[in-house]
């Protein structure tokens, strides 16, 4: 009996082992490479630098709070856009306290803006609580509020807004969206300009 155990012990620890060294160990470090290779940036955060500073990623959301930029959507991760709390909030339609944090979100648009309606975008947070995206809308409402802000004509910044939208891949995947921080970063090289 303890050689038909042994004999049946063995082939499972050794495919154990054969399959931890493989999906363990190999297939990451292949997928690492490959991607190192193909695609440094995304691999390495997609991370923006400003005079060897890192002032952000291009796919991790930013809480913009300054009249002078376009705001982001709410963010449920953590204290708001924490990378390491990624996740929706866990309020549901029936949830009290989403209700009320939603309520005080459009009051505090409508005071900029009283006369539209206050797109979704503005008001709710995405799933993974850090995405960098709103929809065109969004970003449009926003225009008189960021040029009032920073001393521009409307249509300038109406202009940057439409340049910056990103259309669905193959025109159909996805929703058309517009990135924050880099139509944020956008305006301040034109404020940077401007002062020159």
């Amino acid at each position: 009996m303890f050689t038909d155990l042994k004999s049946a012990v063995r082939p499972a620890l050794v495919m154990t082992l054969l399959f931890a060294l493989l999906l363990g160990i190999a297939y990451p470090l292949a997928l690492t490479g490959i991607g190192q290779a193909l695609f440094p940036a995304q691999a390495n955060g997609s991370l923006v630098r400003d005079k060897d500073v890192v002032i952000g990623s291009t796919i991790v959301g930013q809480g913009f709070t300054s009249d002078r930029y376009f705001h982001s959507r709410p963010s449920a991760a953590g204290k708001g856009y924490d990378g390491l709390a990624s996740s929706g909030s866990n309020l549901g339609p029936t949830s009290q306290a989403l209700l009320d944090r939603v309520k005080a979100d459009i009051a505090t648009y409508k005071t900029a803006t009283p006369d539209r309606p206050v797109p979704s975008d503005l008001v709710t947070a995405s799933a993974s609580g850090l995405d960098p995206h709103i929809g065109p809308e969004a970003a449009f409402y926003q225009v008189d509020r960021v040029a009032r802000a920073r001393g521009m004509e409307p249509r300038q910044v109406r202009s940057l807004v439409a340049g910056s939208v990103e259309r669905p891949l193959l025109g159909f995947l996805g929703e058309a969206r517009v990135n924050l921080f880099e139509l944020n970063r956008r305006l301040d090289a034109i404020g940077a300009k401007q002062a020159r």
